[in-house]
């Protein structure tokens, strides 16, 4: 039995995963100016290199705050489908004076026609997929999952209010794992792309499956997201920030859940309407407090 199914039965609501704001390393203290020329110091978030390869092969250099470094090749390989599902992994290790991390496998991938092709996406700290951007999404049917505008609003609520880099330093982006209305595993970076694939390399460690899962992040719904969702096998994508028109389309065209604009007793569904239950009134629902509020695309 995973963690997961521990904190399930339990009806824990605690977090698997949570940011650690407080953690060494993830942020600096620098001196500066207000805007009354006033001196004072900024907390700002670390940026870094760190290089994945699989085997033998360098695959490619990403821009990280450093924090579950395994996790975030595991997910990157995992959703440039570089590791497929029945590969098996047979080590991960972060080297953290080189910056590196090697996935090794029991056997040989099909990496090499990926390399190939590379196309640089709309994620922040560029992002990068190799090869055909909608390979694995032919034929992908997403289950028919349940989607209660009451989890909507608790999950907007308890994440906003957690702990976070975001709320100390800024400049980054959070995503989050969730089954119903309980948040699991918070993973956050300078680009979303690679928070989401910390989430999908978690989900692979831990043998995780997401036919029951939400997945909520702080940043827009482009097609680069709504791509590593319906990958990842999740049924629900979930924002604060708003769509792009192609992310609405590929969303339409795979039966994923897209629900944009979520703040306070506010969101927008664009796609997968089907899904919801409205079993709450909005106008129950609080708005949102000015102190809890964050930019969505930051």
């Amino acid at each position: 039995m995973t963690k997961l199914d521990d904190l399930h039965q339990s009806g824990d609501s605690s977090w698997l995963i949570a940011p650690d704001p407080t953690a060494p390393g993830l942020t600096r203290t620098v001196s500066g100016q207000d805007e009354t020329g006033a001196e004072v110091a900024a907390s700002v978030v670390e940026e870094r290199p760190l290089t994945i390869w699989l085997n033998g092969r360098e695959i490619v250099t990403a821009m990280t705050i450093g924090d579950y470094p395994e996790y975030l090749a595991l997910g990157f390989l995992a959703n440039q489908r570089m590791l497929r599902p029945e590969d098996e992994v047979t080590g991960v290790d972060h080297d953290a004076e080189l910056a590196t991390v090697v996935v090794r496998t029991a056997t040989e991938t099909d990496h090499e026609a990926k390399l190939a092709r590379r196309i640089r996406t709309s994620g922040c700290a560029v992002g990068t997929v190799f090869g055909d951007m909608m390979e694995g999404l032919e034929g992908l049917v997403l289950p028919p999952a349940e989607l209660r505008t009451s989890w909507l609003y608790r999950l907007s609520h308890v994440i906003n209010r957690t702990p976070s880099l975001y709320l100390e330093a800024g400049a980054i982006h959070g995503t989050v794992l969730c089954r119903e209305d309980r948040p699991l595993v918070y993973m956050e970076d300078v680009g979303r792309h690679n928070a989401v694939d910390k989430i999908a390399g978690w989900m692979r460690a831990e043998r995780v499956t997401g036919e029951d899962k939400i997945l909520y992040t702080t940043g827009r719904l482009t097609s680069e997201m709504v791509i590593k969702c319906a990958l990842m096998g999740i049924p629900v994508l979930a924002s604060r920030s708003g769509f792009t028109a192609w992310g609405v389309e590929i969303a339409r065209q795979v039966g994923l859940t897209l629900v944009g604009r979520l703040r306070g007793r506010r969101f927008l569904c664009l796609s997968g309407g089907e899904r919801l239950v409205r079993d709450t009134d909005p106008r129950t629902v609080a708005e949102e407090e000015k102190r809890h509020r964050r930019k969505g695309a930051e």
